[in-house]
């Protein structure tokens, strides 16, 4: 990561452009050469005395210009003047590295076999409505009630006009975003969160508060510490092992954080998306405290990548705020779609695949076992991934960038951080996102650089 840092004094309003001006001038310069990683954010706006929504915008305002890209899971890389601007992820390129940086379910090719058949059924099945009606009342009901019945399942009481369909959990997040927060209001995430919550917190206006964590999560007596200021309206949880840390968030910990929530009368946003393939996971926090939790209900990490689509479920009171800011920023979930994912549900299929999914990451956790043993982090059985920590000095840029060189991408904890406070180095490994034989491959090199110094570059006398 590039140590150059703009120069506080020469900011003018507004600042966002000023600062992308400066960042602009040393690239254009040489100073920050093709290639260099880019502070974080909230390093950097620490760092200037500036709020990390202006920097966001900086940045963004850089990636406008296609002098910067930002790669999920990665940072922010200069590309060099004329340079085109690139998708923010490492694109897939089968053969030429081996790809454990995104997180995806293990498939085979038994996954595209059913998705075909799935699609052969729609071709004779699909409703009239799903292909010609632009109205989400005309489409949904059925599905809602679906969805109703597969959340009863887990535990979860609700009625189908408190269900809002989306395409995945990210437009469920923005929507309970968007539903419990004003602009300008705070959200509590866990010290290691999302890595899409905090540039969407900054698209929103939102201000972000970092609470610290332990092995199950966030803290309770931190949670409480901050809510005492009234400087937050909504909690953001992944309790089910989708967290960075790849944890599973015990019973009692649930209860104490809802105790929290209802002393301060905050909202709780659940992310839940790996739901019925966790079979030993405590009771949802939607069902624990159903009158102040979104829930988000997610299918394609449990399924496949295709079947992009998520259950919101919210609290009476919040349905029709939901409804509404769903519809403005997504109208509603691609229809055909639904029809197959209900089809999957009352047929069976979406149980099956979760139970395979299940099982074939408890293969991959047996080879990241093999592989790392002594230095195999702890983690669910069944989480999609592993979290690192990092030991013989290595810093999170070095190791990536190290690994990158031979051929394994991975992700630097930096993109998941919400607070330096607490902070050690980390890095996240994908375990479903490569074939078995690519994936030990790639473990056996990440953990030959673990067992390593890194090694400082000589200058010459």
């Amino acid at each position: 990561m590039t140590n150059w840092m703009p120069d506080p004094a020469l900011l003018r309003r507004p600042a966002y452009f000023s600062l992308a001006e400066q960042f602009a001038r040393a690239i254009e310069s040489g100073v920050l050469p093709t290639g260099a990683r880019l502070m974080p954010h909230r390093k950097l706006a620490d760092g200037l005395g500036l709020s990390v929504q202006t920097v966001s915008r900086a940045y963004e305002e850089l990636i406008r210009r296609g002098l910067i890209v930002g790669e999920i899971g990665r940072g922010s890389f200069v590309l060099g003047l004329g340079a085109e601007a690139r998708q923010p992820y490492l694109p897939e390129r089968p053969g030429q590295v081996v790809d454990l940086s995104i997180l995806k379910p293990v498939v085979e090719d038994m996954h595209l076999l059913r998705i075909r058949e799935g699609f052969a059924w729609l071709a004779e099945n699909m409703a009239a409505s799903s292909a010609l009606s632009f109205r989400p009342n005309m489409v949904m009901p059925y599905h809602r009630q679906v969805a109703v019945n597969w959340l009863a399942g887990q535990g979860i009481e609700t009625n189908p006009v408190n269900i809002s369909i989306t395409n995945g959990a990210t437009p469920a997040i923005t929507a309970a975003l968007m539903s419990v927060a004003p602009m300008g209001a705070g959200i509590a995430v866990e010290a290691l969160t999302h890595h899409s919550i905090m540039p969407l917190c900054s698209y929103l206006g939102l201000h972000l508060e970092g609470v610290a964590i332990d092995a199950e999560g966030m803290r309770p007596d931190a949670l409480d510490a901050v809510a005492r200021h009234g400087a937050i309206r909504s909690i953001y949880l992944q309790p089910n092992v989708i967290n960075p840390l790849a944890a599973q968030m015990g019973q009692d910990r649930r209860n104490e954080l809802v105790e929290v929530a209802r002393r301060y009368d905050l909202m709780i946003i659940e992310n839940d998306i790996l739901n019925v393939m966790i079979a030993d996971r405590p009771p949802a926090f939607a069902t624990l405290a159903p009158e102040r939790v979104l829930h988000i209900c997610g299918f394609t990490k449990i399924t496949l990548p295709g079947l992009r689509l998520a259950y919101l479920t919210a609290p009476a009171r919040l349905a029709t705020t939901v409804a509404n800011r769903h519809l403005v920023s997504n109208w509603m979930a691609t229809p055909p779609m639904v029809d197959l994912l209900s089809h999957w549900i009352t047929d069976g299929t979406v149980a099956q695949l979760a139970a395979w999914q299940r099982t074939a990451l408890g293969q991959r956790h047996a080879v990241a076992s093999q592989v790392f043993g002594k230095a195999m982090p702890p983690c669910h059985p069944h989480s999609l991934h592993l979290w690192l920590p990092l030991t013989n000095n290595w810093a999170e840029d070095g190791f990536v960038a190290k690994a990158r060189q031979q051929g394994v991408a991975i992700a630097s904890g930096g993109s998941f951080r919400a607070t330096e406070k607490g902070r050690y180095e980390a890095v996240r490994i994908s375990l479903g996102s490569a074939g078995e034989e690519e994936l030990r491959r790639g473990l056996e090199i990440v953990a030959t650089i673990l067992a390593d110094e890194p090694e400082v570059l000589m200058t010459p006398i």
